[in-house]
């Protein structure tokens, strides 16, 4: 048979097409190769990276139980926060005189944090009766935050008053998912995992990412002045989603009722106790509520340093350095403290967690003192740090405490509870340091009188419950 034999035209068409695809191709691979081989070496760092967090967060089990997704939320969660606060503290403390910024920042507290206050109580018992929508409340608590740093950006370019309201409203959110957050540890902890732990590897997460994300914010900040909000709504964003990540089990209630404090105990045996439609209540105990006083105590010193010296350091800064280095020196050494108690407190797990509180406030308490009779920048930079050293540490003795001593059907509870109560602690501190006369002195003592209350409390409570042989067991109502 004859074979088929090509026009001779065809093949030369065909010939030409496939030598200029050939040379294409040839081009393709001349320079396709480098261009990949750029892209692959400034994907690189971005990819080692997220791996490297990966490994972090999803170690010695977290990734399997769900913990470590927990971990990068609530990084996420604290780099949004800081990006909120390097803009508010640009609109509200740094762009005006200090007479009129205190001013402006009490305005601030009376329009948010004095709503708050009221609102603080709600929050806990509002999320205790949603205990299967976590992940939505936590996923709603940054969309919220999402919208409202849109809404603060044009609010800190016109001047208009809806800053404040949405400033409230960025404060409700992000206790809100706070209080969540501490419900839903319980429920991811890996096999072998103390409560303890794992609070510290989430709390390091967001500090990690806070130290990261704050000096960010402040490069935004310079470029102009909305552009850490908008940075802030792209993280929200994305935590919204990330919200869901969470396992299932997160959203789960089986076996969970409400607790009440031990102070709450009179209403179990009131005269409306046969009305009640809780019956199967129970108190946290007297330990875990002589800790919640101390980490109060704690908390409201937080609180009163952040408002008091933002403006004492503003109007007499450390010799020689500017305002805002002097800050910034304050606020290093309190991160860092705050850093180093909750490694810690990982280290020490839950070794005697009350012995551990009264001896942090008792430092605290050393050293507000000493920074009282011989103040000077020096002490008052170890306070910060110490004081961020001792709140890490003693809140994470106060989870060590409601893990041991408050039974796993209210324990969720419990911690929402304990979360808003230290809220409005720090609220309380912070009132405080913005009305009070800027004398460093006087500032110092009124610090050490509220930690001196604080260590009292705790000091009485731990005696009383050694004279009765240990801390007393939450009791069934």
């Amino acid at each position: 048979m004859a074979a088929a034999r090509t026009p001779p035209g065809a093949a030369g068409i065909g010939g030409a097409k496939g030598v200029k695809g050939s040379s294409r191709g040839s081009g393709s691979g001349r320079f396709g190769g480098p261009v990949r081989a750029v892209g692959r070496a400034l994907r690189l760092p971005v990819s080692g990276t997220v791996r490297q967090i990966r490994r972090a967060t999803h170690a010695h089990g977290a990734g399997e139980s769900g913990l470590g997704k927990l971990i990068e939320l609530h990084a996420v969660n604290g780099a949004g926060d800081v990006m909120i606060t390097v803009a508010l503290a640009s609109t509200v403390f740094f762009s005006v005189p200090t007479d009129e910024a205190r001013g402006r920042v009490a305005l601030y507290l009376a329009i948010t944090m004095a709503p708050f206050t009221v609102l603080a109580p709600v929050i806990g018992p509002l999320l205790d009766r949603l205990p299967h929508g976590r992940r939505a409340a936590m996923a709603g608590a940054m969309f919220a935050r999402a919208l409202l740093a849109l809404i603060i950006s044009g609010a800190a370019a016109t001047g208009g008053l809806e800053l404040y309201p949405a400033a409230l409203g960025v404060l409700v959110a992000s206790k809100a998912y706070g209080v969540v957050r501490s419900a839903v540890v319980p429920r991811l902890l890996p096999p072998r995992f103390s409560l303890v732990k794992a609070n510290s590897r989430v709390t390091l997460g967001g500090l990690l990412a806070t130290g990261v994300a704050a000096p960010i914010g402040a490069g935004l900040q310079a470029v102009g002045s909305p552009w850490p909000l908008y940075g802030a709504f792209v993280i929200f964003v994305a935590g919204t989603f990330l919200s869901f990540s969470l396992p299932p089990k997160v959203d789960s209630a089986r076996g969970e009722d409400r607790a009440l404090l031990a102070a709450d105990e009179r209403h179990l045996h009131g005269p409306h106790r046969r009305s009640a439609k809780r019956p199967g209540l129970r108190t946290v105990g007297p330990a875990v509520t002589h800790a919640l006083g101390a980490n109060a105590c704690l908390r409201c010193l937080s609180g009163f340093l952040i408002f008091f010296l933002a403006f004492l350091l503003r109007e007499h800064p450390m010799a020689g350095q500017s305002a805002a280095v002097s800050l910034g020196v304050v606020g290093v050494a309190a991160g860092a403290g705050n850093a180093l108690g909750t490694a810690v407190g990982a280290w020490l797990r839950s070794r005697a967690p009350e012995l551990i509180i009264v001896t942090v406030v008792a430092i605290v308490l050393g050293v507000a003192v000493t920074a009282t009779v011989f103040f000077g920048a020096f002490l008052v930079a170890c306070l910060a740090a110490i004081a961020g050293f001792a709140q890490a540490l003693a809140k994470l003795s106060l989870d060590a405490l409601i893990q041991r001593d408050v039974p796993e059907l209210v324990r969720t509870s419990a911690f929402a509870r304990s979360e808003t109560m230290l809220q409005m602690a720090w609220v309380l501190g912070g009132a405080v340091g913005i009305v009070l006369p800027l004398n460093g002195t006087l500032g110092l003592s009124v610090a050490a009188a509220i930690v001196a209350a604080g260590w009292l409390t705790t000091v009485r409570g731990l005696l009383a419950s050694a004279r009765h042989g240990g801390a007393s067991r939450p009791r069934v109502a």
